[in-house]
């Protein structure tokens, strides 16, 4: 990957604009729920998503290339960081919350690292083939994940999938009340934006909504609960004793996590001629994963979905991500008002976000055009599904056949 793209004379300010302000805000209202679903999604308390939606955006936007990449939780890390800490730890305790902090600055060293050499080709490891297929596994394996919520089941205990299976398999355990919020949830996100406007604040208006049917309807099922309040305590007092169990999967997350930003970067850039700089990028990432380990949260990433909206809204520079920041520090103090949110919604969320990035028709298309794609790509897909939730070791087991790959067609060639 070329470190720096270069076009035409339609560089964006470096100053910030009026723009930026309100698509900033705009940003933030969607990613307020998302944060919340994506920490729950990693097996976190809901309120270190905030935690992870204040702080690393504002640092980032200090060193970002590209004038619209938008910062915070993102599904595919989060469910990477599940993987990472599956095993270590019981889900939702202090250590478990500990160790993914620690995660987080394993995760910003690498990109830090990374960026400082200039090492942005490294992202080549980081296949189409492979992404393809962990993208369209995770994106299944998310989905699963939901299902429970969004059915107002309790499922037995076991794997994703057959957790999913369950669900769908005992109609009469749905609740309807708990169903009709997740499925309006994920309309209102998805048809609103298609129907109405690209801009509709689905997300928004499935929170207001979600929290009037709690309060107004004597809703029974299960609710985010309480919301600590405030900002968060900035500390590095970590399990250090674990890095080296921790070390593969951050640098795992720190390769397969940058490949959504520096794609994203990339693609607006080229659309507009603008120049972007990967070690940049690397840089940014990397400094909103180590203040996200400050903050106690988790790892970070660039978001698509919001950093498409961010272009949308009419973000000039990079300090949009700032004003996104810096407008989730200034609700912290009022977090507790989402105490009344039905899971529900944030598992909607959830399904809303993700059920784009399953693309069978992509891999199918691989078998067509290149059989060694296809086969990376499928054999990335079986085993993120098979290694669940062990996902990192599905991406490792794509890496190390691409490259074998790769191989075998220089010696060909």
């Amino acid at each position: 990957m070329p470190d720096n793209r270069t076009g035409g004379p339609s560089a964006p300010p470096n100053r910030p604009v009026p723009a930026d302000l309100l698509a900033g805000l705009s940003v933030a209202m969607v990613l307020v729920p998302q944060s919340m679903a994506y920490a729950e999604l990693a097996g976190l308390p809901p309120h270190l998503g905030l935690f992870a939606s204040a702080l690393p955006p504002i640092l980032a936007a200090f060193f970002a290339s590209s004038p619209y990449l938008q910062t915070g939780p993102v599904a595919l890390t989060s469910l990477l960081t599940f993987g990472a800490l599956a095993g270590l730890a019981e889900v939702g305790t202090a250590n478990y919350v500990a160790l993914a902090a620690l995660l987080a600055l394993l995760v910003g060293v690498v990109r830090l690292v990374l960026g400082l050499l200039r090492l942005g080709v490294v992202t080549y490891l980081m296949r189409d083939p492979v992404v393809t297929g962990f993208t369209s596994a995770a994106a299944i394996l998310i989905l699963a994940s939901q299902l429970p919520k969004a059915f107002g089941v309790i499922a037995p205990e076991g794997g994703v999938l057959w957790r999913a299976g369950w669900s769908l398999g005992h109609p009469d355990r749905w609740e309807a009340t708990t169903l009709a919020i997740a499925v309006v949830t994920v309309l209102l996100v998805l048809a609103g934006r298609r129907a109405i406007h690209r801009l509709f604040p689905g997300a928004l208006l499935a929170v207001g909504g979600g929290i009037l049917v709690s309060r107004l309807a004597d809703y029974g099922g299960p609710v985010v609960g309480d919301v600590p309040t405030g900002l968060p305590d900035l500390s590095l007092d970590l399990p250090w004793g674990s890095t080296g169990s921790l070390l593969v999967g951050g640098i795992l997350i720190a390769l397969v996590g940058y490949a959504e930003p520096a794609s994203i970067a990339r693609v607006f850039a080229d659309a507009e001629g603008q120049k972007w700089s990967a070690s940049r990028e690397f840089v940014s990432q990397g400094v909103a994963n180590v203040v996200a380990a400050f903050s106690g949260s988790f790892p970070v990433g660039g978001s698509f979905s919001r950093s498409s909206l961010n272009r949308l809204a009419g973000a000039r520079t990079r300090w949009s991500g700032l004003v996104t920041g810096v407008t989730v520090l200034v609700f912290l103090p009022f977090a507790d008002v989402l105490a009344p949110l039905p899971q529900a919604t944030l598992g909607g969320v959830v399904i809303a976000a993700v059920v784009g990035l399953v693309r069978p028709m992509e891999l199918v298309g691989m078998v067509r055009n290149s059989t060694s794609d296809a086969l990376v790509a499928w054999v990335t897909f079986a085993a993120t599904l098979a290694l669940a939730p062990r996902v990192e070791q599905g991406v490792l087991v794509g890496i190390l056949l691409s490259l074998a790959v790769g191989v075998r067609r220089r010696r060909t060639g």
